[in-house]
């Protein structure tokens, strides 16, 4: 059965990125749900709900709304929301209740942006897909509904963005200023790290942007909107690694080695790992073929290495550690519930995303 998990918890799903994206940015996040996927977000998904406010509530469906589609009852609790609360936007996020009964939110946003005067913005997520689908949808839906808002000038200092740092990729609730701080020290003056410190006014500003920098996979499809429509070049970054983690891959470089975690920090903890390794053409060569990156999550080719492989199903995962015999595993410890006898190395970088531990203090 490919979804069924006996060793590992399940992953963060779309709807829970979608949020992410959206819970820094002083807007109305409505989770179309009946309560549950509502309380998996707020009790397991999204750690700053418990250091920080964000306007987010659950639709509270019930089974004749959802039966009968009474998209009317959900536009009304928005306006009584908006009402009451100072909210900059409204984001409709979708859940698999919609997702069954065919919700139309074209239509969703439209009845609520007339009944409510403001921005509205619909992700479709079906919780059937992982969080990182969900992040990519929403970075896609705010670039495209308030980049460029604000008119365009020519910035006489360095600015950098980042996108696709939310705790889900990260593990950390206070990302945006651990990456502020390193790219500062790369000569940048001004740092928007969108969603994560970096709130709607500075994604108006998104245009400004010298360079943007993509943490996750997520931010890819953005970054490339932004490129299209601003000529803002952008590179993959990941300015995360603990100094303690670098420390353990010291060594590693003439070992076989899984990395498992999200592809671009995947891809810098091999960088770390290769670093090492000079001029050393034979070490080098060996290097190539035997570290190789693994994820549960979204893969793009070009970032990649032939070797490199993605895991859908929890014994597809075991399978391959058996049969490659790696001598290192790095990745979150909660994998190794599903290694069964495996008794090689274990490199414990956590995932928030894959356990829901995270790191709590500041690089």
């Amino acid at each position: 059965m490919k979804g069924l998990l006996k060793y590992l918890s399940p992953f963060a799903p779309d709807q829970s990125g979608a949020v992410s994206v959206f819970y820094e940015l002083g807007g109305i996040t409505v989770i179309c749900d009946a309560g549950g996927c509502t309380g998996n977000i707020c009790g397991f998904d999204e750690p700053r709900w418990f250091l920080e406010k964000s306007a987010l509530f659950s639709a509270g469906l019930r089974d004749m709304d959802a039966i009968l589609g009474r998209d009317d009852r959900l536009i009304e609790k928005l306006q009584d929301a908006a009402s009451r609360l100072d909210g900059k936007f409204a984001a409709l996020i979708g859940t698999p209740v919609p997702a069954v009964i065919a919700t139309d939110f074209k239509a969703l946003k439209r009845m609520a942006e007339k009944r409510c005067g403001m921005p509205v913005m619909t992700v479709e997520c079906t919780g059937t897909r992982m969080y990182d689908r969900g992040e990519e949808d929403a970075y896609m839906e705010l670039f495209r509904t308030f980049a460029g808002k604000d008119v365009f000038q020519a910035e006489t200092v360095r600015t950098a963005g980042v996108i696709g740092a939310t705790p889900l990729d990260t593990s950390h609730v206070r990302a945006g200023k651990i990456i502020s701080r390193r790219l500062k020290e790369q000569g940048y003056d001004e740092v928007y790290c969108y969603g994560m410190g970096a709130g709607l006014e500075e994604v108006k500003k998104a245009g400004n942007a010298e360079r943007n920098f993509v943490v996750s996979p997520a931010g890819i499809r953005a970054a490339r909107y932004l490129e299209r429509e601003f000529g803002t070049p952008w590179e993959t970054a990941y300015p995360m690694l603990r100094r303690e983690w670098r420390e353990q891959l010291r060594g590693l470089a003439s070992k076989k080695v899984l990395i498992v975690h999200q592809q671009i920090a995947a891809n810098e903890i091999r960088r770390e790992i290769r670093s090492e390794i000079g001029r050393n053409e034979g070490c080098r060569s060996a290097s190539e073929r035997n570290i190789i990156c693994g994820t549960w999550f979204m893969q793009h080719p070009e970032f990649g290495e032939p070797q490199d492989v993605t895991f859908e199903r929890e014994e597809q995962f075991a399978d391959y550690v058996k049969q490659e015999q790696f001598d290192v595993i790095i990745g979150d410890q909660m994998l190794k519930r599903a290694l069964g006898k495996y008794s090689g190395g274990f490199i414990h970088i956590p995932h928030f995303a894959v356990s829901g531990e995270y790191e709590e203090d500041i690089f």
